[in-house]
């Protein structure tokens, strides 16, 4: 027995949701990557339902430019917490505003 896209798509939104409500409540700019990640994963999961049940490939080619988009977020944005860890002892995005200049 398979399971419908329905059961995938309502994964996705509760993990679109969990991700959502992470990056509004938590101030850590870590957890909030973390939870973004987790937003791009549950469009990522949608998409490949989709492509699934159309039968075209196209939504995992989309799938493979939003993970490269992903990487490069993830490289840009530990680069900008690393570059506020070096000057302070805490990284919270209220500390972003240090980047400023």
């Amino acid at each position: 027995m398979s399971l419908g896209p329905a059961w995938y798509l309502s994964l996705a939104a509760i993990l679109f949701v969990l991700g959502g409500v992470g990056v509004l409540v938590r101030r850590n700019v870590l957890v909030m990557f973390m939870c973004i990640e987790l937003m791009l994963n549950a469009a990522n999961l949608t998409f490949v339902t989709f492509a699934r049940v159309l039968g075209d490939i196209g939504g995992q080619a989309i799938v493979f430019f939003v993970l490269v988009v992903a990487a490069a977020e993830v490289v840009v944005g530990l680069g900008i917490v690393v570059a506020i860890f070096r000057r302070r002892a805490t990284t919270t995005a209220d500390d972003l505003h240090e980047m400023t200049g």
